[in-house]
């Protein structure tokens, strides 16, 4: 019996299946490679924003404006026109707005003070341990679980699960005789699947909500979005989307994978060890956990009491409050502060100059991005000059109306176009910086509240990453499960993944729905769910 389901398994990665849903596969990675790198395609964007809106300036295309009549920048005749970048006013505006539109871009200082401090837990090896120790002491029945747990608690450092836990999790699969590919295919769905999923604010939180508060001042120019706008449906979704895929994993992938056969393994697979935490990582472990939730205890003396120095100054409410508003602060704070208590006790930090070098080695990868950040400011920024987005926005509204979609059924075709869309754009923010400028705006002249919008976005941005063969660690994910299957072909490993991208999108979906529609709970700290102009 083993033999057979072993040398199925080899024909079938040496074979790929032929059939509708494999070439539909192959269609998308073509596709998808015909894209270019996401700098280039920000740059090309809003070069083509620069000419379509001197098309449609020319020509004098306007839509009604739908906002109130003291909304700020409200055209006196009620109309919203585009404005044409094609001319001399609109070239000095693009030479004198192109510093500013990249150091005001939103995002950019949020996260670069977010990951300041989640560099420090990351590099201190706080994150590690704490992965390690999550997994390793759980039961065997658990360990499923545990790693997908574990998966999308990494997204706070979204490398460390990639790189640390997805081969730990084949390992420790191996280790108690189950097939190390279902382990694999385990830790891959929560960090990737579940990625925007997470019991803390990460450095994506203040990513999106940057763009989406953007997106939302074409019709509202007042509106603030807050990083912790999705924390209390992200909280939530972290354990029921560890419960899908510990689902997925037992039932569906694990069973169809059938008994490993080492003699499918590459020829260098050499058995390796699985370090438990030593005594002095437990104790530096204790230590950063100790320091963790005595910051907290403080932080709750600024918050908790009616007159807490860090609520709203004037309703001494927390919504609105300094805390929410400079969420940011305390994302840096308390990453680095364990951190370094971890590291102090740990042994791997000594001194300030420690503390410095981790946050230099981050800082010095975020080259890309930063060159990403650039020419993706400077799409937004155009995109918002012209009123192209607003004009898109309520011409789009209006269809949506036009053919009964203005409920919260709008919001399955939505995760559902996040999702597709996501196979072959697999970066998030620059997903979102190319569709929330239309979308947060069509949502919200249809009722619905940038917060919520943003929600669902993040659920079809991550579900098909498992999937995509253009999401940036598909590769790495195909050459580690390759030691344990040799000749294994992407057809193979997106088969293996597609059970999780169907059950989460389904699943998750429901949950928000449920969540936001049914029990009328908001998704985040002082979120609305509709929209009030």
């Amino acid at each position: 019996m083993t033999s057979k389901s072993s040398s199925s398994a080899t024909d079938a990665s040496a074979n790929p299946p032929s059939g509708w849903f494999s070439r539909f596969l192959a269609t998308v990675e073509w596709l998808g490679n015909l894209l270019p790198h996401p700098v280039t395609l920000f740059a090309l964007l809003s070069v083509f924003i620069v000419i379509l809106s001197g098309i449609l300036g020319y020509f004098e295309v306007a839509v009604a404006d739908p906002r109130p009549l003291d909304a700020a920048g409200r055209d006196p005749d009620g109309m919203i026109e585009v404005i044409s970048l094609m001319n001399a006013e609109g070239l000095q505006r693009i030479v004198m707005g192109l510093v500013t539109n990249f150091t005001g871009f939103a995002p950019l200082g949020t996260v670069l003070v977010a990951l300041l401090g989640v560099s420090v837990a990351e590099h201190s090896g706080l994150l590690s341990t704490a992965m390690r120790a999550l997994v390793l002491n759980a039961s065997k029945r658990g360990v499923t679980f545990a790693i997908v747990f574990a998966g999308i608690v990494s997204n706070t450092a979204s490398e460390l699960g990639y790189v640390v836990l997805i081969p730990l999790a084949a390992m420790i699969f191996h280790s108690l005789g189950r097939h190390p590919l279902a382990g694999l295919a385990a830790a891959f769905a929560g960090v990737s699947a579940g990625y925007s999923a997470n019991l803390l604010l990460g450095t994506v939180d203040p990513l999106l909500s940057g763009i989406t508060e953007a997106a939302a001042h074409m019709i509202d120019p007042e509106y603030v979005v807050g990083p912790e706008v999705n924390w209390y449906f992200m909280f939530i979704s972290t354990f029921v989307v560890a419960l899908m895929g510990t689902f997925v994993t037992e039932k569906i992938v694990e069973p169809r994978l059938g008994r490993f056969d080492p003699k499918n393994a590459s020829a260098d697979l050499e058995p390796q060890l699985m370090e438990a935490p030593t005594t002095q990582e437990k104790k530096a472990l204790k230590m950063a956990g100790l320091a963790f939730f005595g910051m907290c205890a403080l932080l709750a003396l600024t918050i908790v009491p009616e007159n807490g120095i860090l609520r709203h100054p004037e309703t001494g409410a927390v919504a609105g409050s300094p805390f929410l508003k400079g969420i940011v602060a305390f994302i840096f704070v308390t990453f680095a502060v364990p951190g370094f208590v971890y590291g102090r006790v740990a042994g791997t930090m000594k001194n300030d100059r420690d503390i410095i070098d981790a946050m230099a080695k981050s800082m010095s990868t975020l080259g890309l991005y930063i060159t990403l950040v650039f020419f993706a400011a400077q799409f937004v920024a155009f995109f918002k000059w012209t009123n192209l987005g607003t004009v898109l926005a309520v011409k789009g509204a209006a269809t949506l109306q036009a053919l009964g979609l203005d409920g919260p059924e709008v919001f399955i075709l939505f995760i559902l176009m996040c999702g597709v869309v996501n196979l072959s754009l697999g970066s998030a923010s620059a997903q979102w910086a190319v569709t929330a400028p239309i979308f947060v705006p069509m949502l919200m002249l249809i009722g619905f509240a940038p917060e919520v919008i943003q929600a669902a976005y993040r659920i079809g941005d991550s579900v098909t990453n498992v999937i995509s063969p253009m999401m940036s660690y598909f590769g790495l994910i195909l050459a580690m499960a390759s030691r344990y299957q040799k000749n294994l072909g992407m057809g193979t490993l997106i088969a293996t993944m597609l059970p999780y991208s169907l059950v989460f999108i389904l699943g998750w979906t429901v949950l928000f729905y449920i969540w936001v529609f049914l029990l009328g709970m908001p998704v985040g700290p002082g979120s609305a769910t509709y929209y009030q102009p």
